[in-house]
């Protein structure tokens, strides 16, 4: 792909961690098309299925495992492969599961994330850091527009908490180690990225509104639905990883001038509901039907149920804009579980991801977007 991310990371040894979920996967798949040379770190596969299995990427990267709650290990596997650019992934992403495992979330989301940063302060190799965190960082307040990076960080479940946290982490590890102003001296530059609601093929995470949809749609069942009112900022999974690269190559191309906390949305300033993007599943699926399960949901763990992300920082000054309507995201993320309900495990994916891939770098070229140049 020889766009502007190809000419960055031809070559470019570039550590992933949490490369067997859904976002690093596809993540490692388009680094791995641009020539990069790839590690990834996970401490296992954490679903069955999964896009990393279904793409047979452990045979097409380096594939390390290790937890990132080792700093040790983080250590020697920066030491060993020298990345010039850390994506760090790695995280347990359920809003839900965190209420069942509290500390388990905040010792690995925030845990491991210290300690990757520990590792890149502690060796020479990397040049920029882009750690990951989520739209839920923002203290929610309900509002009907989109939270901007100088917004209040807050959390009110623990999955939230602990990556509003991980920001104050990154923002301290930038400040204390990593300052804007001393770039020259430390040579390494830090920014943090957040993401609306990630769908797109290959997700098979629990308690996740299109897995459920598509595994539903799959099995002939129907789709139950727990909050059909909630808004959400739906994008496909090419969306928010586009900005990251973007995000990095800038990061190395211009130093500490990038080095801040970066929101990749989509398009929408219109609502779209649960209801609406469920109703749309089944109409590109061919068939299937939803129930509303919010009546019996009054003692159900707390979820938000208004959020939307601004990305007009990004506009500005990254030159970034999204690619794909909720619609169009819709189709890609049923495209993939149509081809993997036809052919099955049998089948490796992996064209599939890129043909994806290329598909939305030539519509972001027709856009004029910047990287895609």
């Amino acid at each position: 792909m020889q766009d502007a991310f190809g000419r960055v990371f031809h070559r470019m040894p570039v550590l992933v961690t949490g490369h067997t979920g859904f976002k690093g996967s596809w993540l490692s798949i388009w680094l791995q098309e641009l020539g990069a040379e790839v590690v990834g770190y996970s401490v296992d596969v954490p679903t069955v299925p999964s896009n990393f299995g279904a793409t047979r990427l452990g045979q097409r990267v380096v594939d390390v495992r290790g937890d990132v709650r080792d700093l040790d290990a983080l250590r020697r596997v920066i030491e060993e492969h020298e990345p010039r650019v850390v994506f760090h992934l790695a995280a347990q992403p359920i809003v839900r599961l965190s209420y069942a495992e509290p500390k388990e979330t905040f010792d690995i989301n925030v845990g491991g994330a210290v300690n990757v940063l520990e590792a890149v302060r502690l060796t020479d190799s990397v040049e920029a850091v882009v750690c990951v965190t989520s739209d839920k960082c923002y203290e929610n307040r309900e509002w009907l527009w989109g939270y901007r990076e100088i917004d209040r960080l807050g959390g009110h479940d623990p999955y939230s908490a602990s990556k509003a946290m991980t920001e104050l982490a990154v923002a301290s590890y930038r400040r204390s180690f990593f300052p804007v102003e001393t770039y020259a001296e430390h040579g390494t530059a830090l920014a943090s990225a957040r993401a609306g609601n990630v769908i797109g093929g290959g997700d098979w995470a629990q308690d996740r509104l299109v897995v459920d949809c598509m595994r539903a749609l799959m099995d002939g069942e129907p789709i139950l639905v727990r909050n059909p009112h909630s808004v959400r900022p739906w994008q496909l999974v090419l969306e928010p990883l586009s900005g990251y690269l973007w995000l990095a190559a800038k990061l190395v191309q211009e130093g500490g001038r990038f080095a801040e906390a970066w929101n990749f949305a989509p398009p929408e300033h219109v609502a779209v509901s649960v209801g609406d993007l469920v109703q749309k599943l089944i109409e590109l699926w061919g068939a299937g039907e939803w129930e509303d399960l919010s009546a019996g949901q009054a003692r159900a763990p707390h979820e938000t149920g208004l959020l939307r992300l601004s990305w007009e920082k990004a506009a500005n000054r990254l030159g970034w804009r999204p690619v794909y309507d909720w619609h169009e995201a819709a189709a890609e993320t049923v495209s993939w579980f149509k081809t993997y309900h036809e052919h099955g495990a049998e089948m490796d994916l992996y064209d599939a991801c890129v043909g994806q891939i290329a598909r939305y770098v030539d519509r972001a070229r027709e856009l004029g977007i910047v990287w895609a140049s």
